[in-house]
C-alpha cells in the first residue's frame, strides 16, 4: 500500500542446477580457458559487415543491439544503421510480449571498451548485467534466449531445446558453415 514491494525485471545471478537466485556476495569468479568468437554481422543493406567479439555466442540469438564507443572512429558511420542479426528468427518475442525483429540497430555507447575484441560488442540486455544497463539506457527490447535450466527456449529456433553448451558447438559450428565465423582465439574470462 505504501509502494514499498515492486516488481520488475533485474538482471541477477541465476543457477540452472538448483533453480535460485544468488546474492552478488554468494558468487565467486574464476578465469577460466575459453575462446573469443569474432563474428560478422551483416548490414542491413548488404554493403558489408561488422564484426564482433563474444565468449557467449549461444547469447546472440537474444541480441537487440550491436555496441561501439561513441568516440571511435572506426564505427562513427555505421552508428545509426541495422544489422540482420545471424541465425535469428525474423520475429522473436520479447520480455514483455512484443515482436522483436532481427534487424538490429548499431548504437553508440560509452561502456564499449574500444580495445576489446573488434570494438564492437552485441548487447544483449536479458542475458548479460552490463547490457542489462546499455539495454536500458537505450531503451532496447529484452529476448530471453534460455529458460531458467539453462535450455535454449523457442526464441533461439533451430536451436531451441538445445543445452547452452551444445548450442554453442552447434551455433559456432552453423556460422563457420556460413562464412560469419572470423576466428576464436584463446581467450580467459572471469566466469
Amino acid at each position: 500500500e505504501r509502494g514499498l514491494v515492486y516488481r520488475k525485471n533485474a538482471e541477477v545471478n541465476w543457477c540452472p542446477n538448483d533453480l535460485t537466485a544468488l546474492s552478488d556476495l554468494e558468487v565467486e569468479h574464476e578465469e577460466e580457458e575459453g575462446k573469443l568468437y569474432y563474428i560478422r554481422y551483416p548490414l542491413e543493406d548488404n554493403s558489408g559487415f561488422i564484426t564482433v567479439a563474444t565468449t557467449r555466442p549461444e547469447t546472440m540469438l537474444g541480441d537487440t543491439a550491436v555496441a561501439v564507443h561513441p568516440e571511435d572512429p572506426r564505427y562513427k558511420d555505421l552508428v545509426g544503421k541495422r544489422v540482420r542479426l545471424p541465425l535469428a528468427k525474423e520475429k522473436r518475442l520479447s520480455m514483455s510480449g512484443e515482436e522483436v525483429s532481427n534487424l538490429i540497430p548499431i548504437i553508440a555507447d560509452p561502456y564499449v571498451n574500444p580495445e576489446f575484441g573488434t570494438g564492437a560488442v552485441k548487447i544483449t540486455p536479458a542475458h548479460d548485467p552490463n547490457d542489462f544497463e546499455v539495454g536500458k539506457r537505450h531503451n532496447l527490447p529484452f529476448v530471453q534466449v534460455m529458460d531458467e535450466r539453462g535450455r535454449m527456449n523457442p526464441n533461439a529456433g533451430e536451436f531451441a531445446n538445445l543445452d547452452r553448451s551444445e548450442a554453442r558447438k552447434k551455433i559456432v559450428e552453423k556460422l563457420e558453415e556460413l562464412a560469419l565465423l572470423e576466428k576464436g582465439e584463446p581467450h580467459r574470462p572471469a566466469v
